[in-house]
């Protein structure tokens, strides 16, 4: 992943392969809700859903052109998603609309902290791997696949995409989320090894290796890939590559939403690895990425763009300097 590539060019395409829904978000809840009562929610948003939606919206607004390969239903929730996808420069031309499905949804309630999410799968798991022939990586420069457990249809292609695109001189990326079994069965391991860049949050980093601490699992999972990076929410990121082993903090923001945080966090990270930045920065370049979307509701809203990016980077470590000891 040291290779450098220049942004906003054919050689910075990104391709991403995955699940569309829409996200219908109970927002600022102050408890969990339970069977039997109810609970007022003081916001309430339709937004566009899906880890491989936000992440593409996300890694677009950074300046990458992205093909978009998914399948919807011919509905109303389908169509919201298409028209989002492509307010965000998102293409669609790979996006099968299937009559006979109904698109997805995820019904999420959401805490300033946490989030509880109910999934309607749909056309979730109907994504095929003959929507991705060969030649959707010609001119591209990198491939992302997440969501590993919902796509039931495409999950046994995931191996063999991420070979092709490596074949074809593509770095690839991945990111499972989370197993609504509780499984991890052994497929993922045929996964790890076509990967360059692996995306886990903390509980996922330890169910994946059964170690208890994440520096234990940090290392064990960058034995069998060449880049990992571990979410670990508002306390930031660590991640290692090529045997090196970098920490970089979270930032200080006012959360209104965590919904997508973490595939907002892969967006910053990717860009930051296809322009050949050192590993910190890419780290850094992920937080700033999750905790900006955190500040509005929903996946996309709060993701910026590299103006904004660079923008807000450049205050927090004004306001850090000014804050340090003799500064004055």
């Amino acid at each position: 992943m040291g290779r450098s590539v220049k942004q906003g060019s054919a050689a910075g395409r990104v391709a991403v392969i995955g699940e569309l829904n829409v996200d219908l978000i109970a927002g600022g809840l102050g408890g969990a809700p339970v069977f039997g009562g109810e609970i007022l929610a003081p916001e309430f948003e339709m937004t566009l859903g899906s880890a491989s939606a936000i992440f593409a919206c996300g890694v677009a607004r950074l300046g990458h052109p992205v093909t978009f390969v998914s399948r919807v239903g011919r509905d109303h929730f389908g169509r919201f998603c298409l028209e989002a996808l492509r307010g965000a420069g998102v293409s669609t031309r790979r996006v099968v609309q299937d009559a006979g499905l109904r698109t997805g949804v995820t019904i999420s309630l959401s805490t300033r902290r946490d989030r509880a999410l109910v999934t309607f799968l749909g056309a979730i798991a109907e994504v095929s791997p003959g929507q991705a022939p060969p030649e959707l990586f010609r001119r591209h420069r990198h491939l992302h696949l997440t969501s590993y457990f919902l796509q039931r249809r495409l999950r046994p292609a995931f191996p063999a995409l991420l070979a092709e695109a490596r074949r074809r001189g593509l770095t690839t990326s991945f990111d499972p989320n989370s197993d609504p079994a509780q499984d991890w069965g052994d497929g993922l391991k045929d996964v790890l090894r076509e990967t360059d860049i692996l995306f886990v949050n903390e509980e996922e980093a330890r169910l994946l290796t059964r170690q208890r601490k994440v520096e234990a699992a940090l290392a064990q999972l960058g034995r069998s890939v060449p880049c990992v990076a571990v979410k670990l929410g508002a306390r930031g990121a660590a991640a290692i590559r090529g045997g090196e082993v970098r920490f970089a903090p979270g930032f200080a923001v006012e959360a209104v939403d965590t919904t997508g945080a973490g595939d907002s966090f892969a967006a910053g990270f990717v860009h930051g690895a296809l322009g050949g930045k050192k590993l910190r920065e890419c780290l850094e370049l992920g937080n700033a990425c999750g905790a900006l979307s955190t500040m509005r509701p929903g996946g996309t809203a709060g993701q910026p763009d590299r103006a904004r990016l660079t923008q807000f980077l450049q205050t927090v470590k004004k306001q850090a300097a000014s804050a340090a000891p003799g500064s004055n």
